[in-house]
């Protein structure tokens, strides 16, 4: 399953979890579960990056639109306005409301460690 568009901003909260994401919209019919995926992404220049992606509206922080947020092992920089195109893989986990930003960061660094351990 691909999702390709213009990388929006968003609130900034992965950016303080540690884990910068790029925000791409989603219309609610697209037919993929929401949840933490595997997944890779090429940047408008052609790179390539492996990368952990969610699909959905975020409710631990209370976000209603859905949308995919990426987060792009290795990459540096900004995306804000260049196309990205992610390729999702593996659902590793559904969405989940989480009791605190402490208990959601924890929950990522270990999608982080499942991620990198299919391969």
């Amino acid at each position: 399953m691909v999702v390709e568009g213009t990388v929006t901003e968003g609130r900034r909260l992965g950016r303080e979890l540690g884990f910068p994401t790029a925000n791409i919209p989603v219309p609610d019919d697209f037919p993929a579960e929401d949840g933490v995926y595997e997944a890779w992404a090429e940047t408008d220049d052609g790179a390539r990056y492996r990368a952990m992606s969610n699909l959905g509206r975020n409710p631990s922080v209370g976000t209603t639109e859905r949308r995919l947020e990426t987060h792009l092992f290795g990459f540096d920089g900004t995306l804000y306005g260049r196309v990205l195109r992610v390729e999702l893989g593996c659902r590793i986990r559904g969405e989940r409301v989480f009791a605190s930003l402490g208990e959601l960061r924890a929950q990522i660094e270990r999608d982080k460690r499942t991620i990198l351990n299919l391969r």
